[in-house]
């Protein structure tokens, strides 16, 4: 089993592939309010409207986007909470 390398381990990680917007980053933020500031957050999800709005979303609310990785039909969103 092969597992794509990260540039940076993530503390916790979050599977949406199964929600639709806006739920995406209602799941998102709902996970980044209960991490420690610094920590990084691994979400994976799936869609072209998710990979558009859960970074945008995350930027807006200060957080810092640290990569975003295509895992086949997924994308991986590393991002640092503020």
């Amino acid at each position: 089993m092969h597992t794509p390398a990260h540039p940076t381990p993530a503390d916790q990680a979050l599977d949406i592939t199964d929600e639709v917007c806006p739920m995406t980053f209602v799941r998102t933020k709902l996970r980044l309010e209960r991490m420690a500031p610094g920590e990084i957050l691994s979400v994976r999800l799936r869609g072209e409207e998710p990979l558009r709005n859960v970074p945008k979303a995350a930027r807006d609310e200060g957080h810092s986007i640290l990569g975003v990785v295509a895992d086949g039909s997924d994308h991986i969103v590393t991002i640092r909470r503020a």
